[in-house]
């Protein structure tokens, strides 16, 4: 077998790397820039190549560029400090293997690099077309694995159900899929079947000729005949009347339909994009969502994750809306503190990314500082720290979901009093720790518990993940620096 190639300016890569691999028997050998990449292609080719996405003196999108037209079925692997769909996706538009993002766990990248060396012998090649929807963001794992199917499902004109709670972003999605597909070309059709009239849905699908019906005045175009060429995105399809299922199932059948009170049959070209935030296998066993129409959408299905699922990318995204707000409104962007985001990334945020975004725009607005501490927060965000029901219910529209403005006239935040809330378990026995240590004349006592404390609660982050500082001090809240400086501080084993 070939030996794996890894190209990246940075030296401690290179080294976790060939290390790793070489303690499961694969070859190695490592590069420091593209050029010498290049050169060496002229000679040899690898088994698998893996390759930063910046580097001092080249690209890496444009070494998998120059490497697929020499070795098209060659697995190439980007890696890439960038969390965002865009840079995801760069790694796809050349026909990348994979790609992996930085910070990344060692064994997760052999275990990855196992799979694309199995690929290569096998001489399949994963091909993925680009997408970009830069206001997709998220480095958590579901959010990855979201980026990946985009880049996979847009290149076909394959039925796509997309799944997922009310402001979660599946018409971004959608429109992701629409806009870097075959179809990109032509108009991209949205509707809200569970915003319309069931009297107005079956004309606003399929068009009415003049005189189908009372005010039918002139011939209309419906939604399937506007996106002709193009996508069409059923929003809430759940929610379609049932009678109305069962032309929408005709169309998808047979190509065909009718415009109310027509005659003539015309033809559907489309692609169908279908999203709900509802059970639809339950919704099918109540009898209200046709089994047949079920299977005929979903082809594929695409779950997006809630907020609540992805907390980590809770920072990110809320750095992006404050800047996104700024811009719109025409003021500076407010900066937000580290224990502000801690309380963000508490709340569970029923309206998902939509209602983290309206927050954002909230704090633009009402926020009286240039920096956002805790206390400058919307008011449900202060009871749900507090113990109190969240002002904000769970919605799926942005208007539900946007916090109510606090003024002089609105009601009182309802907050249990702090006497009233239980003390912690743990908090009492370090109560009678401290005061038994405190009885007892000891000094030093602040610098003792601390210690003890950190101590405790970085062995647990590293517990839970495994060893993965990076991933430990995400969880913390802290700094990768704050928790290697800490971990040789107090001795740490991880």
């Amino acid at each position: 077998m070939k030996p794996i190639w890894v190209v990246d300016d940075d030296q401690s890569i290179r080294f976790v790397l060939e290390k790793a691999l070489a303690r499961e028997q694969f070859a190695v050998r490592t590069f420091s820039n593209p050029r010498d990449v290049v050169k060496a292609l002229d000679d040899d080719a690898p088994q698998v190549l893996v390759s930063d996405i910046r580097m001092p003196g080249g690209s890496g999108i444009d070494l998998l560029t120059t490497v697929k037209a020499r070795h098209p079925g060659l697995p190439v692997i980007i890696m890439t400090a960038f969390s965002d769909l865009d840079s995801a996706v760069s790694a796809f538009q050349g026909g990348a293997f994979e790609y992996l993002p930085k910070p990344f766990d060692v064994n997760t990248a052999v275990d990855l690099i196992r799979r694309a060396v199995e690929e290569s012998l096998r001489e399949e090649v994963a091909e993925a077309a680009p997408v970009q929807a830069p206001e997709m963001l998220g480095q958590a794992p579901a959010m990855q694995d979201v980026f990946r199917a985009i880049g996979r499902l847009s290149q076909s004109n394959v039925t796509v159900m997309i799944t997922g709670e009310s402001g979660t972003g599946k018409e971004l999605v959608a429109r992701a899929l629409h806009k870097h597909s075959p179809r990109a070309q032509g108009p991209f059709v949205a509707i809200n079947t569970a915003a319309i009239p069931k009297d107005l849905l079956e004309s606003e699908l399929f068009g009415h000729e003049r005189g189908a019906f009372t005010g039918a005045q002139t011939t209309r175009r419906g939604r399937f005949e506007q996106a002709d060429g193009g996508t069409l995105f059923l929003d809430e399809i759940g929610d379609m009347p049932f009678d109305l299922q069962t032309r929408l199932l005709r169309v998808l059948s047979d190509g065909q339909f009718y415009r109310v009170g027509g005659h003539q049959p015309l033809k559907s070209n489309v692609r169908v994009i279908a999203a709900t935030h509802q059970n639809l296998e339950d919704r099918v066993r109540q009898g209200v969502f046709r089994e047949d129409l079920f299977h005929r959408l979903n082809v594929i299905r695409l779950r997006l994750p809630a907020l609540r699922e992805r907390r980590e990318d809770i920072p990110m995204l809320t750095r992006f809306f404050l800047g996104k707000s700024a811009r719109e409104l025409g003021v500076e962007a407010k900066r937000i503190t580290e224990a502000s985001l801690d309380r963000l990334a508490a709340f569970d945020f029923p309206g998902n990314v939509r209602q983290l975004e309206n927050v954002c725009h909230w704090l633009t607005v009402m926020a009286p500082a240039q920096v956002v501490e805790p206390k400058d927060l919307p008011p449900e965000l202060s009871a749900t720290a507090t113990g109190a029901s969240p002002l904000v219910a769970p919605a799926a529209d942005s208007a539900a979901a946007m916090p109510a403005v606090a003024t002089a006239g609105s009601g009182p935040v309802v907050a249990t009093a702090p006497e009233e809330v239980p003390m912690p378990s743990w908090l009492g026995d370090l109560e009678r720790e401290a005061r038994r240590r405190l009885d007892a004349g000891e000094t030093e006592v602040w610098d003792a518990l601390t210690r003890q404390f950190e101590a405790r609660l970085i062995h647990t982050a590293l517990d839970l993940t495994r060893g993965r500082r990076i991933e430990a001090a995400q969880r913390l809240g802290i700094g990768r620096n704050t928790i290697t400086r800490k971990i040789q501080e107090l001795g740490i084993e991880d």
